[in-house]
Order: structure tokens, then C-alpha cells, then sequence
């Protein structure tokens, strides 16, 4: 009996050697899953950092652009503003040079006089001129 009694001894001590080592298996299976999911939590919290920080960068550019892009429209604006205003101005004159000559052709057709171009001229401006006051003054 006491081979029988020595390998049940035996087979016990196998057992709980295989017990022994399943608890220390499963103690570092569950060390292992504490560390995963620290792990987890540290690597989700950095990704959220990194999404708040771009979408911080990306308003601020969005910004920047938009600012950019007003500045520039009123820069167009003001730009084309002024050209308008200078090609009103060349209308103004060329119209004036204009109703000067056409008012010398009509008032020379009705003198029939034989008064030099500059003449005529300086006469329809002051009638302009003296026009323009008038024209003021309402």
C-alpha cells in the first residue's frame, strides 16, 4: 500500500502544483487586464486631447481665414469703389467738353460770328459755370 498510498501523495501534490499555478495564471491574467485597460484609458484620453487640440487649431485657421478673406473683399471693394469714382469723374469731363463744343457749334451757328475757337470756349464755360452756381444755390 504504501506505493499505492506515495502515488496518491504524488498525483495531490501534482494537483495542487497545477491549482498553485492556474491561481498565479489567472492573478497575472488579471494584472495583465488592469494594465489593458489603464492602457485603454490613457491612449482614449490623449486621442480626445489630440481631437480638442486640431479642432482648436482648425477654428483658429478658420478664423484667421475668414479675416483674411474680409479684409481682402473690402480691399476689392474700396479699390473698385475708387475706380468707379475716377471713371465717373472722366465721364463728367469728357460729357462737359462735350456740351462745351456742341453749345460753340449751336451758338456760332446762331452769331454766325467769326470768333476764334478759345473765345467760344471761355464764354460756354462761364455760362456753365455761372449754371452750376445757380444750380447750387436751389
Amino acid at each position: 500500500m504504501p506505493a499505492l498510498l506515495k502515488s496518491v501523495e504524488e498525483r495531490e501534490r501534482r494537483i495542487q502544483q497545477q491549482l498553485e499555478e492556474a491561481e498565479r495564471a489567472r492573478a497575472e491574467a488579471v494584472r495583465l487586464l488592469e494594465e489593458h485597460k489603464r492602457t485603454m484609458a490613457g491612449a482614449r484620453a490623449e486621442a480626445q486631447e489630440i481631437v480638442a487640440k486640431a479642432k482648436s487649431v482648425a477654428a483658429k485657421e478658420r478664423e484667421t481665414l475668414l479675416a483674411k478673406a474680409r479684409e481682402q473683399y473690402e480691399q476689392l471693394l474700396a479699390r473698385a469703389r475708387k475706380e468707379i469714382e475716377g471713371e465717373k469723374e472722366k465721364a463728367i469731363l469728357e460729357l462737359r467738353r462735350e456740351a462745351v463744343d456742341l453749345s460753340i457749334a449751336a451758338a456760332s451757328k446762331l452769331v454766325e460770328a467769326n470768333l476764334d475757337s478759345e473765345a467760344n470756349r471761355r464764354l460756354v464755360l462761364e455760362y456753365l459755370a455761372s449754371l452750376e452756381a445757380g444750380g447750387k444755390g436751389k
